[in-house]
């Protein structure tokens, strides 16, 4: 069954009922009826998504622009990398969200990867935005050509992009699985050394401009990934045989601790000798984040010892209050939190 090929949904299937009969491989008339569906934590993280909505040019640039030349030349390069790497991770990650609606019967989960899409091709736009503020067209288009080239954005970029075009070639159920855990790790971890490196400027009263259109992002893809997770054991739990004798567990604890070692030769090379950035101190952030992220999967840390962010000040610059429903979808119960705080926020997640 895991290996049978997923069809391509129907854009409306008469006789089918609206509430789907599984996330994929199921059946469903294509209509979304919100008071009537699978998940109804869903409506929840939808709601949410949509009150997300921002525009990048609404965002000053007008100090960042007289502060870029107070840079030092280390931090215009990372500045320049980091942005050419995330519109690489933001360009893929709204292909990649589009095709897998395709494949989802589940009307209300397809609905909520349309508003995902559509977020990151914002994000994507707030890049060209930026740096059309502050450089050049001419070196805007090397920024982003340079990203293909880059060595250290291929190595970290390019087992996820294979995970994705793995779904894309054999559109099964446990590729799609496999594929969501790359996702969770774009969204919820490849970004955050990067998010890091404009705040560590913010804290210097340097590109606040820059730093806050980098915290609407990371609002967004702190969503993105919470429910990325939501979706991954959802499908976990209405088809067990996916990680029959724990395989696809082993597979996520593997591809995870991956990442955090590519994560952290990014950061070694990319912001070594910036100043107020303490890469031992940035390395420790990385596990502490890998071990929030998987334990959004129900599973326990990587790395045991890093169960505090060892960067508290990071809390002022970025958005951790969000609403949402906490579900822990294999013993199917479902606890509220009004509001996220430091006490209960993401971080617990």
């Amino acid at each position: 069954m895991e290996n049978a090929p997923l069809q391509k949904i129907r854009l409306l299937s008469p006789g089918s009922p609206n509430r789907a009969t599984a996330i994929v491989g199921g059946e469903a008339s294509g209509i979304v009826n919100w008071n009537d569906i699978r998940y109804p934590q869903f409506y929840d993280i939808y709601k949410i998504l949509l009150k997300n909505f921002w525009i990048p040019d609404e965002i000053p640039m007008t100090k960042d622009v007289k502060e870029w030349g107070t840079l030092t030349p280390a931090e215009q390069e990372a500045y320049l990398r980091t942005i050419g790497l995330l519109s690489n991770l933001d360009s893929v990650q709204t292909r990649f969200i589009l095709e897998t609606s395709l494949f989802v019967s589940d009307p209300s989960v397809h609905a909520i990867l349309s508003i995902i899409a559509q977020q990151e091709a914002v994000h994507n736009q707030s890049y060209s935005y930026v740096l059309s503020s502050i450089v050049s067209l001419d070196q805007q288009n090397k920024t982003f050509t340079r990203a293909h080239s880059d060595p250290a954005v291929i190595r970290r970029n390019q087992f996820i992009v294979d995970l994705y075009e793995g779904f894309r070639n054999e559109q099964t159920a446990l590729a799609l699985a496999k594929s969501l855990v790359g996702s969770l790790i774009l969204e919820g971890l490849n970004f955050y050394s990067g998010f890091a490196f404009f705040y560590n400027l913010a804290r210097n009263q340097k590109m606040l401009g820059t730093s806050t259109m980098i915290s609407y992002i990371q609002r967004d893809e702190m969503q993105h990934g919470y429910f990325v997770a939501m979706l991954l054991r959802a499908i976990l739990t209405e088809r067990p045989e996916l990680d029959e004798n724990g395989e696809f567990t082993e597979f996520a604890r593997k591809t995870i601790g991956m990442a955090v070692e590519l994560e952290s030769d990014w950061t070694r090379e990319v912001l070594k000798g910036i100043p107020g950035i303490d890469l031992e101190e940035m390395l420790g952030y990385v596990k502490y984040l890998a071990n929030k992220r998987i334990s959004m999967l129900g599973l326990p840390d990587l790395y045991p010892g890093y169960t505090e962010n060892v960067m508290p000040w990071i809390r002022a610059y970025s958005d951790e209050n969000i609403n949402n429903i906490k579900t822990d979808f294999f013993e199917q119960k479902a606890r509220a939190y009004s509001k996220v705080t430091d006490d209960n926020g993401f971080d617990e997640l």
